[in-house]
């Protein structure tokens, strides 16, 4: 499922939970998932409240006072520790680390030493892991949302009185379209600037899709010009030509010619387990001509770390190198469809090539399918290809 992110009131950790709450997210649920966290004295209160003649969810974090501040070695360790899935974690790591960077880049100090103020509370990690605990249960798997409104004036944190948009989060949202409005007012709070920022693949108007839901999530403060809220549309994407994601990624890459070659299929699937986008063997010559095999990664930024320890634990590689790159992908989507040989995942891509929509059977399926009817994998693609092939992408 596709959810769009309608700023136009800025975006906060609490407002993005409301919205996701007033799509339907069990508040009961989402407190005893988080309460699997080594965190003490929060609670989750949700209300529906009247903003502008609009329904909406308001969701405030209750926590004790004095909440204990965090370095983000201690935030990394604890969601790296986290009792969720890995898309769950992955996602909380991604906003935090934006964070991490943000701060380090500020104050100049290495990103493990950043101490996080108001971002590192028990507020914040709620807000934070609770709207990945909560695009996970409502089968959200792609984000988009508008350009970011930023306000004027002062805001006061930790440091003393900043300007709006307040350094950290100016930082946090390098790359990302902004539009100045004349509301004294911090519309994008850090924590909302890292939502944005490391979970929605691309930014502008609201794209062409089938829309299933539309929730509300509102803001603490009131605000003169504007109702303070924020909208998250849900629903399926319609491919269209201009649907090509681009975003960022990290190729690392490392030559071995001194490994046992049966290794090679186990680092690969502990790649992909780790989150690796691409990983590919070539043959390469390496000093005194001796063969060797190129070791490709691609993934995403903040899976850098995680894919070069891999590596070095897993082969005999003794440095890596790695830079980041640009890539362009067509959209695609995971739906589930009707075959002559049963239920199959397929990806539903729009080809450019020929203006229409394409829908490749997964690899699992077709193979699980193999198996449990005893035919050739061969004749399982085959099938399913002049299938799909005749259907197209008729919904």
């Amino acid at each position: 499922m596709y959810a769009y992110l309608d700023c136009f009131s800025g975006i906060s950790g609490d407002m993005t939970l409301g919205a996701l709450v007033d799509l339907g997210l069990d508040v009961a649920w989402l407190e005893t998932e988080l309460r699997r966290l080594p965190l003490d004295g929060f609670a989750l209160e949700a209300e529906k409240v009247n903003v502008s003649g609009i329904q909406a969810t308001r969701v405030s974090v209750q926590v004790e006072e004095n909440p204990p501040h965090r370095h983000w070695r201690a935030i990394r360790a604890l969601i790296e520790a986290a009792p969720y899935s890995e898309a769950v974690r992955r996602c909380g790591l991604a906003v935090f680390g934006r964070i991490a960077e943000a701060e380090s880049a500020i104050h100049g100090v290495p990103a493990d030493q950043v101490h996080f103020h108001e971002v590192g509370g028990v507020d914040a990690l709620v807000d934070i892991l609770g709207v990945c605990l909560g695009f996970e249960k409502l089968g959200i798997d792609a984000v988009g949302a508008s350009p970011l409104p930023q306000g004027r004036g002062l805001v006061h944190c930790a440091h003393g009185a900043l300007p709006v948009p307040a350094p950290a989060t100016a930082a946090i949202l390098k790359g990302v379209p902004l539009y100045g409005v004349d509301t004294e007012a911090e519309l994008v709070t850090p924590t909302g600037a890292a939502l944005a920022a490391g979970l929605a693949g691309s930014f502008g108007p609201l794209p062409a899709m089938v829309v299933e839901a539309v929730g509300y999530g509102a803001g603490a403060r009131q605000l003169a010009d504007r109702p303070n809220l924020l909208r998250i549309f849900t629903g399926r994407r319609a491919c269209r030509e201009a649907d090509v994601v681009e975003e960022s990624v990290t190729v690392i890459e490392t030559a071995v010619d001194d490994m046992n070659p049966e290794i090679f299929g186990h680092l690969m699937a502990r790649l992909f387990a780790d989150g690796a986008l691409d990983v590919c063997w070539i043959p390469v010559q390496m000093k005194k001509n001796r063969p060797g095999t190129l070791v490709q990664v691609v993934c995403r930024p903040e899976d850098r770390e995680a894919m070069i320890a891999r590596i070095f634990s897993e082969t005999t590689s003794l440095g890596v190198r790695h830079g980041t790159l640009r890539r362009r992908a067509l959209a695609r989507q995971a739906e589930t469809r009707e075959s002559p040989l049963g239920p199959v995942t397929v990806k539903r891509i729009f080809d450019p090539a020929g203006q229409q929509v394409r829908l490749a059977p997964e690899y699992e399926d077709c193979r699980r399918i193999a198996v449990e009817r005893n035919l050739p994998l061969r004749e399982v693609y085959d099938v399913l290809g002049k299938f799909f092939g005749q259907t197209g992408g008729a919904s």
